[in-house]
């Protein structure tokens, strides 16, 4: 019972992180129309700034701010500079230019920090554990990144839902033209909402910093399990991303914890070890198969 309540901890804490990748990634899709391969690249970014900051100042909340605005900026700098061109152009276009983009910053990072990891320390005031039932000691930076993706996903749904953005937001998505036709800036808006969600690819970057290393092409693993959530979850929605990332990360965290000790009640150690291993690692494809037989749009689509 104590491992269950940990790995689903674990699991939700996956979720958060997944979710506020897709989150901006479902936005420039729902908005845009653009399939951005090069999404993960800030999350790397975000990452890398993070480490150096926090190493050179010894300041977790400057390398917080430091990896948000780093990713933002230069989220912003790319859609000025490339992905503008590529709006009116098919998804091959946008896919091949946006895989460019992707050789582009693993070949930058690589000359600017290395080829060597980066790692980088849990901030102390968040090093402990925090004893969410007796007996079950969880890392406190762990809850800290599930309050932080809890905490963006209610601003997010204020945003789109309650604010005057959110309202351009929501009319551009629907018809750019009719937008455009009562005074709305939709080049504009559309800058905004790429440097937002490349803003949150770089938190969840800063995030995963002190828990993995932080490498050159790091962001290429963590944006095919992106796209399985904005598939389950439905393209362009918000709600949607929200829900699939925490059933992704509660069945990838889940399927590699215990598949391969319920196989043994039926098969022999080895072959159960190999084959829940298997089945773990392809776990959230069938997830994502099984959501797609019975809602081909995914959750909650957004309206075509």
């Amino acid at each position: 019972m104590l491992l269950l309540v940990e790995q689903v901890l674990n699991g939700l804490q996956l979720g958060v992180m997944l979710f506020l990748m897709a989150a901006g990634l479902t936005l420039v899709f729902g908005i845009m129309r653009l399939i951005n391969l090069a999404h993960g690249s800030m999350y790397m970014l975000g990452a890398f700034v993070a480490a150096t900051v926090t190493a050179a100042s010894g300041s977790f909340m400057l390398g917080l701010l430091a990896a948000v605005a780093a990713a933002a900026l230069v989220g912003l700098l790319v859609e000025l500079v490339v992905l503008r061109r590529l709006y009116p152009r098919d998804h091959l276009d946008q896919v091949l230019a946006t895989f460019g983009l992707i050789l582009f910053f693993n070949a930058l990072v690589q000359i600017v920090w290395g080829r060597q990891p980066l790692f980088m320390d849990v901030p102390e005031a968040l090093s402990g554990s925090v004893e969410m039932i007796p007996g079950v000691p969880y890392p406190a930076f762990r809850l800290a990144i599930i309050a932080t993706g809890l905490t963006v996903a209610g601003l997010l749904y204020l945003l789109i839902g309650r604010t005057r953005l959110g309202m351009q937001i929501r009319a551009a998505a629907s018809n750019r033209d009719m937008a455009e036709a009562v005074g709305i800036d939709t080049r504009m808006l559309y800058s905004l909402v790429f440097a937002l969600g490349a803003g949150l690819a770089g938190l969840a970057g800063l995030m995963a910093a002190p828990i993995l290393a932080v490498e050159s092409g790091m962001g290429e693993s963590i944006l095919i399990e992106t796209f399985v959530v904005i598939v389950i979850g439905g393209l362009g929605s918000i709600r949607g991303a929200f829900l699939a990332a925490l059933l992704v990360g509660l069945v990838d965290t889940l399927g590699r914890a215990f598949l391969p000790t319920l196989l043994r009640l039926f098969l022999p150690a080895a072959t159960a070890d190999g084959a829940g291993a298997s089945l773990a690692s392809m776990g959230i494809y069938i997830l994502m198969a099984a959501v797609l037989l019975w809602r081909p749009r995914g959750l909650f689509p957004a309206p075509a």
